[in-house]
């Protein structure tokens, strides 16, 4: 009974917690926890947006895989490590299709994909430039993607932008580069020092290019080095002292000091580095979420009846244990959707099959369940002899169909992620996911509320409320 009473009180928890995050009470708490609202996240599919299509230029010739390595630097970078609603796949030899959902405007997607993240440790002397400021070095990039929209024109036709490529401005002066990010071996955030300061981002250099930094920082003491990204100025500090261990820090003065979120997504951008690939936009077009939506009502209006009639054929069939189950798959919708907030999980329509599918998982295992307690129950057994064994004998069959399920939900994954197929990639998350928390909610939820309510039938009560 204490085992018992433990596992009701952490239902008990379990339903608190989800009923906190899903529904919205105590906004302000869950976003002082989390440090973002706990929203669904919609593919393009459902929510619209923009698609923009990337191509290496004419004439140039991208290496085997360095697209689909363009692909998940952008991808990652735009998403602040992977997790949000920017997905970029491959589409042929020269093409990346990037999906911004929620997005309308270029301007908006340019911001988001223009960086190259290429950054410089550039001597500029004694010429003290703010951050902010656009420089030209003497070191090229050999990788370019289409910045700013100032000339940007748009062909009416066929509804694609044509972009003006990147070109230096700013200073006309041209600065030399001491080293670049190339060099860079390790990239983390630290904290501030002190309450005046902001976040800073702690790097680390390889043997070759630290050594040229020792080398320029013993023969420049009191002259400053501009840390520039993407030819702006980040920081123009002074180099009060050789730097011999291939260490140092990059933070924002003053009113530029950095936020963590600002230190972090430079970190993102260092950390992935530069495109390996020259890109321009070929094209792009607004996706309306009108064909979306409808497939997502008559999805949910779909899954809405079946569940109805499945619920009625389980207490119509299995009568008190049924009535449970039905309690247990509430359960375990509240805690995946639970799940997709937290991760979060972008939800497209394959996502939402994946999803539907993942109930009947969860209805497959209580059922498994149900019929091994009515054969017990035909044999003999008591009521509570039965509701033990049940669980044990059905437990094997349970256990290998879910690991099959997870196991190709792995590799449906692993077959998305390598190939760019999104579509399959979400899929397999939320069934992977859902089959996960139907275990929890099969063998522990329901076994639980069975356990605690078995007492209260009789075991001449079997025809009544068991079926039998």
């Amino acid at each position: 009974m204490q085992g018992l009473r433990f596992r009701i009180a952490l239902i008990l928890v379990v339903l608190a917690i989800v009923t906190i995050i899903n529904f919205p009470v105590f906004v302000d708490f869950k976003e002082s926890i989390f440090k973002r609202p706990l929203t669904p996240n919609l593919g393009l599919d459902l929510r619209g947006g923009m698609q923009v299509l990337l191509q290496t230029p004419s004439g140039y010739t991208a290496e085997s895989g360095m697209l689909q390595v363009a692909a998940t630097i952008l991808e990652n970078r735009s998403n602040a490590l992977g997790v949000s609603e920017v997905v970029f796949q491959v589409a042929g030899d020269k093409y990346i299709v990037g999906e911004f959902p929620g997005l309308e405007n270029i301007t908006e997607v340019v911001d988001v994909i223009k960086q190259t993240g290429m950054l410089e440790f550039v001597d500029v002397g004694s010429d003290l430039l703010l951050p902010g400021t656009l420089i030209k070095t003497d070191y090229q990039s050999q990788v370019t993607i289409l910045s700013d929209l100032p000339e940007a024109s748009a062909n009416e036709g066929n509804n694609s932008i044509e972009l003006p490529k990147d070109s230096p401005n700013g200073d006309e002066k041209t600065y030399n580069t001491v080293i670049t990010g190339a060099d860079l071996n390790s990239v983390v955030v630290v904290p501030p020092q002190s309450p005046t300061d902001g976040f800073a981002v702690s790097f680390n250099l390889k043997p070759e290019g630290a050594k040229k930094f020792a080398e320029h920082t013993r023969n420049n003491v009191g002259n400053l080095l501009a840390i520039v990204l993407d030819k702006e100025i980040i920081s123009t500090p002074v180099i009060r002292q050789p730097i011999e261990t291939g260490e140092g820090a990059i933070s924002g003065q003053g009113e530029f000091a950095f936020s963590y979120d600002e230190a972090n997504n430079l970190r993102v951008t260092l950390f992935y580095g530069s495109l390996p690939v020259a890109l321009e936009i070929a094209e792009s077009r607004v996706v309306g979420p009108t064909l979306g939506q409808a497939s997502l009502e008559k999805s949910l209006i779909a899954g809405g009846i079946g569940f109805i009639i499945v619920a009625l054929f389980m207490v119509i069939y299995y009568r008190a244990p049924g009535f449970l189950a039905i309690l247990s798959i509430a359960l375990f919708g509240l805690i995946t959707f639970t799940l997709y907030l937290i991760i979060p999980v972008t939800l497209t329509l394959p996502g939402v099959a994946g999803f539907l599918l993942s109930v009947g998982s969860a209805l497959d295992a209580n059922i498994l369940q149900f019929e091994r307690l009515k054969e017990e129950l035909r044999q003999g057994r008591t009521l509570a002899q039965a509701a033990d064994l049940c669980w044990r004998r059905a437990w094997p069959s349970i256990r290998d169909s879910n690991f099959a399920t997870i196991l190709t939900s792995t590799i449906l994954f692993w077959f998305g992620s390598t190939f760019g197929a999104t579509i399959v990639k979400g899929f397999a998350l939320t069934l992977a996911l859902g089959v996960g928390v139907s275990l929890f909610t099969a063998l522990f939820v329901t076994r639980t509320l069975l356990t605690a309510t078995i007492g209260w039938f009789k075991n001449a009560d079997k025809q009544r409320w068991f079926g039998i």
